[in-house]
């Protein structure tokens, strides 16, 4: 095992050919160097989990690292939940992580190399390329490469995920001499979708992968060459309002395919086409609002369009002297507040899992109704169903 210096999360250096942007400059070489042009600004949502990630970083720290006492454990951990962003979900969330990795360690034959938030070189591939791996651990001849995600927006896949596979790239060049890697495993762990993701291959397969697909790929986004890709990857790209090859897509949705005379109707396979493409669109126009907003306030010209004040909202000074002063003015207090019974989900996470089973799920008090139809992308885990399979009515 190794001690390594705790890392500061929210102020992290980032590289041109970061790990985090290669689904970006992978696929869309140019988007790089575009990307530069535009501040890299952060949501609540990354404040969110740049707070997850440093509370997963102390209970791995505490386990696998530096013994420390519960003394020092709850004093670092109370300075945590000061934190605006910090609910008690993400004390449950950050320990399925930790347990998901003592399982592992346990599961090996002998204990494993164990290193935390280390900074991952794979500039040999990549000019200047670097990212910072979540947890590493080498046992026998198999790297494990584990990493925790906090968003519950989407399920994010360990297989080929290139995030993951530039890490390992650094990885073999920081512990390759030291340790006779021939196996990567990959894991993703995203406990707010129940997620836990694996994908095993030959480090022969990284390799080839990195000077074959990589290199090359890296050389042209480095230079900000190569052709303009629009994709599922330009969903977190800074450029995405402005840029015209995405704006492409969206403003030629009746071109599809060569330009011969075509029936009124659409086939479903064009059907599929124009779904593929506007499933982004809201997104698409909700970037490009915001930097017309972003410009119109800063008082540049978007033609037909001005900022203007929006609607504002109404607020109590003080609710409870509020409330004090209708009653003594005659108004019924319960008239003035709603009882509101709490949804099973808003039960669930009240109660925590545990208790919530014993009371709820065992004596089938609750009951989980059949999901409502919904389209789903071809490459989705769930099974297909049809009017035949299932009962809608």
């Amino acid at each position: 095992m190794t001690a390594v210096k705790e890392i500061d999360h929210a102020h992290r250096s980032h590289a041109l050919l970061g790990a985090s942007g290669a689904h970006k400059w992978l696929n869309c070489t140019p988007s790089a160097r575009l990307e530069e042009q535009f501040p890299d600004t952060t949501s609540e949502y990354a404040k969110e989990g740049t707070l997850a990630h440093e509370i997963a970083e102390l209970k791995l720290r505490k386990y696998f690292i530096e013994p420390m006492s519960s003394r020092t454990y709850n004093t670092r951990m109370n300075k945590f939940k000061r934190d605006e962003h910090y609910d008690d979900e993400m004390d449950k969330h950050t320990d399925t992580y930790l347990e998901y990795l003592k399982e592992l360690s346990m599961s090996r034959p002998n204990a494993p190399f164990v290193t935390i938030e280390q900074r991952m070189d794979y500039s040999d591939y990549a000019p200047g390329g670097f990212g910072t791996a979540d947890c590493i651990m080498i046992e026998g001849d198999t790297l494990f490469l584990n990493d925790f995600k906090y968003g519950k927006g989407v399920p994010v896949s360990a297989e080929n995920n290139p995030q993951m596979m530039l890490y390992a790239l650094g990885a073999l060049k920081k512990y390759g001499i030291l340790y006779p890697i021939e196996q990567v495993h990959l894991a993703i762990i995203q406990p707010r979708l129940d997620n836990i993701s694996e994908w095993v291959f030959r480090r022969e397969d990284l390799v080839i992968w990195g000077k074959n697909l990589v290199k090359p790929k890296a050389a042209l986004a480095d230079a900000g060459e190569g052709e303009f890709v629009p994709g599922d990857h330009c969903r977190f790209c800074r450029a995405k309002a402005q840029c015209r090859a995405y704006a492409g897509q969206f403003t030629a949705l009746q071109d599809f395919g060569a330009p011969v005379k075509k029936p009124a109707l659409l086939t479903d396979e064009e059907i599929g086409k124009v779904i593929n493409i506007g499933q982004h669109l809201d997104n698409w126009i909700k970037a490009v609002k915001e930097y017309a907003l972003s410009q119109c306030l800063a008082g540049n010209e978007i033609p037909g369009w001005k900022a203007v004040e929006g609607r504002g909202s109404r607020n109590y000074v003080d609710q409870d002297k509020a409330f004090a002063y209708l009653t003594e003015h005659g108004i019924d207090e319960n008239i003035l507040y709603d009882r509101v019974p709490l949804t099973v989900p808003k039960v669930e996470k009240l109660l925590k899992k545990k208790q919530y089973d014993e009371l709820l799920v065992v004596p089938g008090l609750v009951e989980k109704t059949q999901g409502k139809p919904t389209l789903a992308p071809a490459k989705d885990k769930r099974q297909a169903i049809t009017s035949a399979t299932q009962d809608f009515s």
